[in-house]
Order: C-alpha cells, then structure tokens, then sequence
C-alpha cells in the first residue's frame, strides 16, 4: 500500500471549496469532491472519507490526484457527459418556418417525417413534440384558448 495523499490548502482555497459545498447551482458530485478535499485537510484517512461518502477508497484517491494535477478545474466532470443531441437549432428553426410558411397544417408524425426525409434527422413524433413545445410552439387541431371570449 502506497503513503498517503495529503492535500495542503490555502485559506482562500478552504474558504471557495467551502462555498462550493455550499452552493445551490453546483452538480452534488462537485459538492462531494469537494468535501473530500476538506475531509483530507482536517486529517480524515481516505478510508474514513470513504466510508462517511460511501465511496470506493480508490474514488477518494483519484479526487485528490484531480486537486493536485488541475485544481479546482479538477472538480466538475469532464465535457461531453449524456447523450448528445441528434438535431441542431437550424433543423427546429426549419420545422417552425414550415409550420409558419406552409398553408398545410402537420401533426407531429407529419413533422417528424418531414425532418427524416428533408433532413435525415430521425426523431420520434413524441420527442418532436416535446421539443416543440418546450419552444413554445403548438401545433396540431386548431383549439380556441381557454381564455377567450366567444361572443
């Protein structure tokens, strides 16, 4: 078993990884990383830490190596996590011009078509809808609003 890694903060060091550990807007394994930075600096083992996080040993040391490579970038995952997107912002401003320009009134299985014929683009009716109205953008029967006055 190797020595120890033991991680020497600054105060002003202590005092952002406090206020990260704190923060509303900052993922929980930012947050998590973070503790385990404070943890070592007060002396805790990593496998004290481990356990407390319920953590593998190995996680521990590989969040204190992070620290001491790149710092506080060190912290927050890497890009290019999750799934990618399969359309861009041109492909939904080319469905909503359609649907603005075109006199023929599409349902979304009609939309999702189109996209995968005109654009290869392969998205599900019900993905594309989602999408859609997460953009505002209704479509479909012709309702009358709730809110308005029929005289």
């Amino acid at each position: 078993m190797g020595c120890r890694l033991k991680v020497f903060l600054t105060e002003e060091e202590k005092l952002t990884l406090e206020e990260l550990r704190k923060a509303k807007d900052v993922p929980q394994r930012t947050k998590d990383r973070a503790q385990v930075l404070l943890l070592n600096t007060r002396g805790l083992k990593n496998e004290q830490i481990a356990k407390g996080l319920n953590w593998a040993i190995s996680t521990v040391r590989q969040t204190l190596h992070r620290w001491e490579k790149m710092g506080l970038a060190g912290l927050w995952d890497a890009p290019g996590r999750g799934g990618k997107p399969r359309y861009s912002e041109s492909d939904l401003v080319y469905l909503e011009n359609c649907l603005a320009q075109e006199s023929e009134t599409y349902n979304s299985k009609q939309l999702a078509k189109k996209l995968a014929s005109e654009r290869q683009i392969n998205l599900s009716a019900d993905r594309l809808r989602r999408v859609l109205k997460k953009r505002g953008r209704r479509f479909g029967s012709a309702r009358t609003p709730r809110n308005s006055i029929i005289s």
